[in-house]
């Protein structure tokens, strides 16, 4: 009886920790940001419904802001297919991070080149 309460506990913890995870990424700052506070932007030159217009060196720069299967979509929030799984997308533009901002709140990418642009829902 001990074991199936503990089970059941930890089953328990797992989904509550999933559920915490599934979610779109959230405003802090009137910016979007990822679960760890880190800025999200979009690129000019994707277009909704293709593959990311960043590949090789420009997906080292700017990784994709990844979703996973639990992630659940909400309003302008929705999720698209990406090399090797899901990634977020904000009113049908793909969501990215940028490689050079090393802590929450820094958007060092913010029109970088003019092309980039932090998400502000």
């Amino acid at each position: 009886m001990k074991k199936q309460f503990l089970m059941a506990a930890a089953a328990g913890l797992l989904c509550a920790s999933v559920s915490v995870l599934a979610a779109p990424p959230k405003v802090a700052n009137g910016m979007a940001v990822d679960e760890n506070g880190m800025t999200l932007y979009t690129f000019d030159k994707d277009t909704a419904g293709s593959p990311s217009a960043c590949t090789g060196g420009c997906a080292q720069a700017w990784p994709a802001a990844a979703a996973t299967d639990a992630d659940q979509p909400s309003g302008a929030w929705t999720t698209v297919a990406a090399e090797g799984g899901k990634q977020w997308a904000y009113n049908g533009k793909r969501v990215y991070r940028f490689a050079k901002d090393t802590k929450p709140g820094d958007k060092n990418g913010d029109n970088f080149r003019d092309v980039w642009h932090v998400v502000k829902p």
